[in-house]
């Protein structure tokens, strides 16, 4: 009998030690660049099943032998920065933005297509904005519109407005900004794109000029099949092989696609890096999570507004199966951010709405 337990204790060992191996691999996974290493650079989007499965050994040591408990909790204390990364806590979320902040909503609006509930989506998102009341909005896919034209409703609300398209044969796409600041000037990045871009905009706000960067960047271009079916797998409706195929199969798909947004965002990261004497925002859909390179290759030298500001997992994508936070917002020093939340109760797009307020900081 003893021998027996020896041997499940050997094993349940190995497999904390295991766990707690993956946890870190997983959490700094958004490190390894897609196009040297396009399978593991796919590792940052099972992040959420690495720690749970190691936050599941703390109470199984308590109980079985509380002398290896040391073990999940050196990978928790090891992985804290990633694990802040993806769902921060800062106590003093929720409390009343001061006088004087800039007030800054990005939003990809899916064309104003309404997400397939609302008839006059274009009078849904307005209006939401206009309840909102932001200095800035920026909008990816600001196109089109379900009961009217987006961008002239838009105009309603902001007198200073702009939209930029980026199109070929098959997909159309914009993005745009809508602000009460006037525009001085706009740049498009060099990123080589099907259908998406990045946006500098210069704002002339009081007597500095802010540059926001609105960013769409590569899509997954995942077919509505391969959405519906991993759907299915997801509630074992497949059968095991046919599953296995078909996960490496989308898995291989999101892996180039991820190679291509490394490239745009090291294009981002250089345009800010050279144009750091501005305040900088900068903010969109990156398509990729928060423990992914695309991420962490933007924010260094920025401050990631919802990690700085926000509460929670913040996940900006409600497609179902695909609930991620993939819409982020960053500012340069210049700025701190006081609060930053994403308002889940909008849904009229496949995005929630990004909403931050940001504060002149005191000593950039």
């Amino acid at each position: 009998m003893k021998a027996i337990k020896k041997i499940l204790l050997s094993m349940l060992t190995g497999a904390s030690v295991v766990t707690a191996l993956l946890l870190l691999l997983v959490g700094y996974s958004d490190r390894v660049n897609p196009e040297s290493f396009p399978m593991l650079a796919c590792l940052g989007m099972f992040f959420p099943f690495a720690f749970v499965a190691n936050v599941a050994f703390v109470p199984v040591w308590v109980f079985v032998k509380w002398q290896r408990l040391w073990i999940p909790l050196v990978a928790l204390v090891l992985a804290y920065a990633p694990i802040r990364t993806y769902f921060p806590i800062n106590f003093s979320f929720g409390s009343e933005p001061p006088e004087g902040c800039i007030k800054v909503v990005s939003y990809n609006v899916c064309g104003f297509g309404g997400n397939y509930k609302y008839e006059q989506a274009v009078d849904t998102v307005a209006g939401y904005l206009h309840r909102i009341d932001a200095d800035i909005v920026c909008l990816q896919e600001d196109k089109g519109g379900k009961g009217g034209s987006g961008f002239d409703k838009m105009r309603e609300l902001y007198p200073y407005n702009d939209t930029i398209h980026f199109s070929n044969d098959a997909v159309f796409n914009s993005v745009g900004i809508h602000t009460r600041y006037p525009i001085i000037r706009k740049e498009r990045l060099a990123n080589a794109s099907r259908s998406n871009g990045s946006i500098a905009y210069y704002l002339q706000v009081d007597t500095d000029t802010i540059l926001v960067i609105n960013n769409h960047l590569e899509s997954t271009h995942l077919t509505q099949n391969e959405r519906d079916r991993y759907q299915e797998m997801l509630k074992g409706e497949v059968e095991r092989d046919s599953a296995e195929t078909e996960i490496l199969a989308i898995l291989k798909k999101l892996s180039l696609r991820m190679a291509d947004r490394a490239i745009q965002a090291r294009t981002v990261r250089d345009y800010v890096e050279t144009h750091s004497q501005y305040p900088i925002i900068l903010c969109g859909d990156f398509n990729d999570t928060p423990i992914s390179y695309t991420r962490h290759v933007i924010a260094q030298g920025l401050t990631d507004c919802f990690v700085s500001a926000g509460c929670g997992f913040g996940v900006s994508f409600n497609l179902k199966g695909f609930n991620l936070r993939i819409d982020h917002m960053m500012c340069s020093s210049h700025f701190d951010p006081i609060r930053c939340f994403v308002d889940d109760k909008m849904d009229a797009s496949d995005h929630y709405p990004v909403v931050c307020w940001l504060k002149k900081a005191q000593n950039p």
